[in-house]
Formats: C-alpha cells, sequence, structure tokens
C-alpha cells in the first residue's frame, strides 16, 4: 500500500514536469510558477475558446485556410461536442446575467473577405453553426478586391452570423493620435449600424495591436468588449476590453494543428503558461 502510493506521487511529479517542459519548449519561454491568482484563475467559470480565423480559401498564405480544411474543423467541433456562441452570450456569461452551454465556442473572422461568405458561410450552415465577423468597414462596397458587399454581410447577418467592427481602415491603433483612433473606433460603429440596422457592440482590434488607453477608448466609443490576439481562452478573469483568442492559421498539417491547440489550451491555462 505504502509502495502504491509513492509510485502515485511520483508519478505525479514526473507527469508534472514532463507537462512543465514540454509547455517551456513549446512557447520558448521558461513557464511561469504558479501563483495563487493563477489558481483563482482556472477556477473562474467556464473557459470559452474563441477561434480566430481571417481567410478561407486556397490562397497560399498563412491566414487562408483551405475550405476542406475548415469543413473537417467545423465537423471536429460537431462530433465532439461543441457549441456556438454570439458575441453577446459571451458578454452576458462573463458579466454574470447569462449561462453558456456544455463546451461553449466561438467563431471568429476578421477583415471581411468574400469568401467568409462564399466559402466559410455556406459550411457554418451546413453545421447549424453561429459565427462573428470583424469587418474593415471602409472596405465593405468600395470596389475593394476580394472583401464583402454590405449586401453580403446582412444576409449573413439575418442568418447566424453577426457582424462587428474592425475600425474603417485596418490601421495599427498604436500608430494613431487620439483624434484618428478616436474617428476610427466611432465611424466604423455607426457605418456597420446604418447598414445593419442595429446596434454593434463589439470591435477586434486591427494587426492586435492595443494598450490601456486605447481599451479605455473603445469603451468610451460605446463598444461592450473588445477582442485581441493575444493567445489563450477566455473567463471570468480575462479583461473584457482585451479578449483572447486561439488563432488558426494554413500549415504543413493544419487540421493536426486545429486539434492539438483546443485540446491543449485549457492544459496550459491551468499551469499559468498563457495569461498575463
Amino acid at each position: 500500500m505504502v509502495l502504491r502510493r509513492r509510485f502515485g506521487w511520483r508519478y505525479i511529479i514526473m507527469l508534472f514536469c514532463v507537462l512543465m517542459a514540454a509547455g517551456a519548449a513549446f512557447f520558448g519561454q521558461q513557464p511561469k510558477p504558479l501563483q495563487a491568482t493563477m489558481v483563482a484563475d482556472s477556477e473562474n467559470g467556464t473557459k470559452v475558446l474563441v477561434l480566430n480565423y481571417h481567410k478561407i480559401d486556397h490562397t497560399f498564405i498563412s491566414l487562408a485556410v483551405r475550405p476542406e480544411d475548415f469543413d473537417h474543423q467545423m465537423k471536429y467541433l460537431r462530433d465532439n461536442g461543441y457549441h456556438t456562441i454570439s458575441p453577446d452570450e459571451l458578454y452576458e456569461a462573463l458579466a454574470g446575467s447569462g449561462n453558456l452551454p456544455e463546451n461553449p465556442v466561438m467563431i471568429t473572422f476578421d477583415d471581411g473577405y468574400e469568401d467568409n461568405y462564399t466559402n466559410a458561410y455556406p459550411i457554418l450552415k451546413k453545421y447549424g453553426f453561429k459565427a462573428t465577423i470583424f469587418v474593415v468597414t471602409g472596405f465593405l462596397d468600395k470596389h475593394k478586391k476580394g472583401y464583402l458587399s454590405w449586401d453580403e454581410a446582412r444576409e449573413m447577418n439575418k442568418n447566424g452570423i453577426n457582424i462587428e467592427s474592425h475600425t474603417v481602415n485596418h490601421r495599427s491603433m498604436t500608430d494613431l493620435t487620439d483624434d484618428e483612433l478616436r474617428a476610427e473606433l466611432v465611424d466604423s460603429k455607426k457605418k456597420a449600424e446604418a447598414e445593419l440596422g442595429h446596434e454593434v457592440n463589439y470591435i477586434a482590434y486591427p494587426t492586435g495591436t492595443y494598450n490601456l488607453h486605447i481599451a479605455q477608448m473603445v469603451k468610451e466609443a460605446g463598444y461592450k468588449a473588445a477582442f485581441t490576439i493575444k493567445y489563450g481562452n477566455v473567463d471570468k478573469a480575462s479583461n473584457i476590453y482585451a479578449l483572447e483568442r486561439v488563432p488558426i492559421f494554413h500549415t504543413e498539417d493544419t487540421n493536426k494543428d486545429f486539434i492539438e491547440r483546443i485540446r491543449y489550451q485549457p492544459i496550459f491555462e491551468s499551469f499559468g503558461w498563457m495569461k498575463n
């Protein structure tokens, strides 16, 4: 009995060390030591996976996931009991006024490429999934090749695809003056609301760049929440104006990498390797 108990603890310690070493190798740095706040974070409600896509086509770049791979990934989510949610559902859960389904996932796209309509939208409909597209309002209906039209955005918006803001011109926010920043935030919100006929309450930071001052201006512009490209899952310990996402890229083995990201992400976070 004593030997079994010793072996059990030895096994647990060994497993912990292996996980720590794997995390360090994966992120190229030493893992942060466990702290009381990290333990609290890991226990702070349901972890929400927010996936971040861009293009869904055969363009040979990392930001372009092939349609057949996207279909494979959506099938994986369906077959493994994931349930898609909207930004409002996520916000209400974080605010304590709403409940989330089991295995919640939020599917997001940045920029508003036309292939989101021609390629991703039919696949999302096939699996009955909700999604959110953060559009660059100045790129729509401006004869800018490869981007959505407002008619396409309105059609999707009526059928389970939220259309939200990604600013007017997709300029890095940390490069802007306050006046320029305010215009990007306010004008994109007003334009999208006028085109869609309802409030637009969420934004994704172009290029992922932001700081606390920018986050405050986002709040003052009337947005309820903002999404970054900071790698991680969302829970009640997250900053509502700096919500984490898990980016999905085209790689040498796209679907294997997709599964590894969504499987191992909660393990990494539980040891405090991801949240700041």
